[in-house]
């Protein structure tokens, strides 16, 4: 049965879930166009309107990524204006975020992309760095309001709280997702606060 047509944005997301979803089952370097096409439900001529190859399909996946973590800090800034609560929910958020797309890790830490050229790291960076500075600017503006601590560095905090899931996150996908990512959070960001926050 062939896949309905739709818009070119759209078909590229459905591509890029396609391509996470096989990953997470059968790892990267088993990444296939075929399997792709199959998975969306299309030809894989089809792929190829919109991508060269893997390598493409891959990037399309890294902006995704970029894209969900971008959408979180906008989700907890209109939530709280308190940081300390942004900060924890954007880690909640980021957990969940990792158990829904278990192949993450995967993608960043491939040889494809972060064993690859400059050029591929280059597009892995370009999704951690404006993420990090997002983090950044949220604990600058809780040192402002008097809620973190002011002799903290921004970046130092930022670094910290990318601590708490980084790892975490390799545990998890070396388990399978048997690791609870949400409850250890949930365990460690209390430790974090204490750290940080204004007493």
């Amino acid at each position: 049965m062939r896949a309905k047509k739709v818009a070119t944005d759209v078909r590229q997301e459905q591509i890029a879930m396609a391509a996470l979803e096989l990953v997470a089952e059968r790892g990267i370097k088993a990444l296939q166009v075929a399997d792709i096409a199959k998975r969306v439900g299309v030809v894989p001529s089809a792929i190829y309107r919109h991508y060269k190859g893997k390598g493409d399909i891959l990037d399309t996946v890294l902006q995704l990524i970029g894209q969900r973590l971008q959408e979180n800090v906008l989700g907890v800034c209109d939530e709280t204006s308190d940081a300390l609560q942004r900060l924890e929910l954007l880690l909640m958020r980021h957990a969940r975020l990792l158990t829904t797309y278990r192949a993450i890790p995967s993608v960043i830490f491939s040889e494809e992309i972060y064993g690859g050229t400059p050029e591929q790291r280059n597009k892995a960076s370009s999704i951690v760095k404006p993420y990090m500075r997002a983090i950044m600017r949220i604990v600058s503006e809780g040192q402002q309001a008097g809620a973190i601590r002011d002799d903290l560095h921004a970046r130092t905090v930022a670094v910290m709280v990318m601590g708490i899931i980084q790892p975490a996150a390799i545990i998890a996908h070396l388990e399978r997702g048997r690791f609870d990512l949400g409850n250890h959070v949930q365990q460690a960001w209390p430790v974090l606060r204490r750290g940080i926050e204004v007493r």
